[in-house]
């Protein structure tokens, strides 16, 4: 499946200049009463696939994390640290991004005003009285993304406890509503550079050249987040690892750069492996840590997710209540689990859709934000691939005596 990438891309570009150039002039008026109804039929294209696409996605990845758990010790410790960094990940997202944009402010006359109804913004008593569905399908129905998530995961966890048919059978169902929904998105995407064009020329004509300074302010903003991530990989090479801190940097230079150049971390697990011998950790703790890494852990999604809620949210207007910042941290920690190795594009919609509604955020400026998921993209890579080692490095250290343990793939 090839998302146009680029050529979405080059959609935005077209769109929001063109936009500039009409702006002011009579003909404005025309484009904005077709590029609005377009732009938005590609949105609602969009929306209708994020809710079960997150059903199937999370029921798969919490099976698969449940049955990684037991392998063995080493299985433990490699996810009891990844799903604590998880953890982290997602509150440091919902403290730093607004913390940013307090101290850097979207650009002034930004506009994405739209026609659709943002939604109502959770407080802290919504977001705990939301926790528990008392209908998950009028709670789908309705598109209240938190509860369906925490049903999901509940189902998920007791589908583990049955017996080997039935299990596989649920197991079947999800995975192919997962895949039969990858494809619908797929198909929707192929039409980004139409949809984002149309959305392009509606901010261009409302915003003029503050939207292209805003699309530049949320690439740094995201990437700063992104790169807080990294860093904090580091830390824990050199802390938990217990590797110097010269010496990690040095092996994994080539891993991130192998990283910048396919941003594919599984494309990238051979150099990861390399990297592992390079600081002396044990082939059967690298072989068996990194894959189920790979797979299971993308130490920069909770993080950088929420960051591009939270701007979507700013862009849309709407301040955030500490119960829609605490939804949406949840929601990114718990749809973590179901992310795949996919173009940027589909992850995009699949990561965000979900704390976005979960955090009364519109889906409108997602559609225009993701037309530049390009760039952030790669500093998620990057992070990624560094933390994985950085995981490798802590669970290294913390098995004594590394057993042989078949290595998943």
């Amino acid at each position: 499946m090839k998302v146009p990438g680029m050529l979405t891309l080059a959609g935005l570009v077209t769109g929001l200049l063109i936009g500039l150039m009409i702006a002011g002039k009579p003909i404005a008026d025309t484009a904005l009463a077709v590029a609005g109804p377009v732009g938005s039929l590609w949105l609602q294209g969009l929306q209708m696939t994020i809710l079960p696409l997150v059903a199937g996605l999370l029921f798969s990845g919490i099976v698969e994390t449940v049955a990684a758990a037991r392998a063995g010790a080493m299985a433990r410790r490699t996810l009891g640290i990844i799903v604590g960094f998880l953890a982290f990940s997602a509150v440091l997202g919902a403290a730093l991004m607004p913390l940013l944009l307090e101290l850097f402010p979207v650009p002034a006359g930004v506009s994405f005003d739209h026609r659709a109804d943002p939604g109502k913004v959770p407080g802290l008593a919504d977001f705990l009285s939301s926790l528990l569905p008392d209908n998950v399908v009028s709670a789908a129905a309705s598109s209240a993304m938190l509860p369906v998530i925490v049903f999901v995961g509940l189902f998920a966890l007791a589908s583990t406890r049955l017996a080997d048919e039935p299990r596989r059978s649920l197991a079947v169902l999800f995975e192919g509503l997962a895949g039969a929904m990858m494809v619908v998105i797929g198909w929707v995407l192929m039409l980004a550079p139409i949809g984002v064009f149309a959305l392009g020329l509606t901010l261009g004509v409302r915003s003029g050249g503050a939207a292209l300074g805003a699309l530049a302010h949320y690439i740094v903003l995201v990437t700063a987040v992104g790169t807080v991530v990294m860093i904090a990989g580091y830390a824990i090479a050199v802390l938990v690892g217990r590797r110097k801190l010269g010496a990690f940097a040095a092996a994994i230079l080539p891993a991130q750069v192998v990283a910048i150049s396919t941003q594919s971390s599984i494309a990238t697990l051979p150099a990861m492996l390399a990297s592992s011998r390079k600081l002396g950790t044990a082939q059967t703790t690298s072989e068996f840590v990194l894959p189920l890494a790979v797979t299971l852990f993308r130490a920069t999604g909770p993080a950088m997710n929420m960051a591009v809620a939270i701007y979507a949210a700013k862009l849309a207007g709407l301040e955030l209540t500490t119960g829609a910042l605490m939804a949406g941290a949840f929601v990114a920690f718990a749809t973590t689990f179901g992310a795949v190795s996919l173009p940027g594009t589909i992850s995009f919609v699949s990561s965000i859709g979900p704390i976005a509604a979960a955090m009364g955020v519109p889906l409108w400026p997602l559609g225009v934000l993701v037309a530049v998921e390009v760039l952030p993209d790669l500093m998620r890579t990057v992070g990624n691939v560094t933390m994985d080692v950085a995981v490798t490095c802590a669970v290294d250290t913390g098995v004594k005596d590394p057993q042989t343990i078949e290595t998943i793939h």
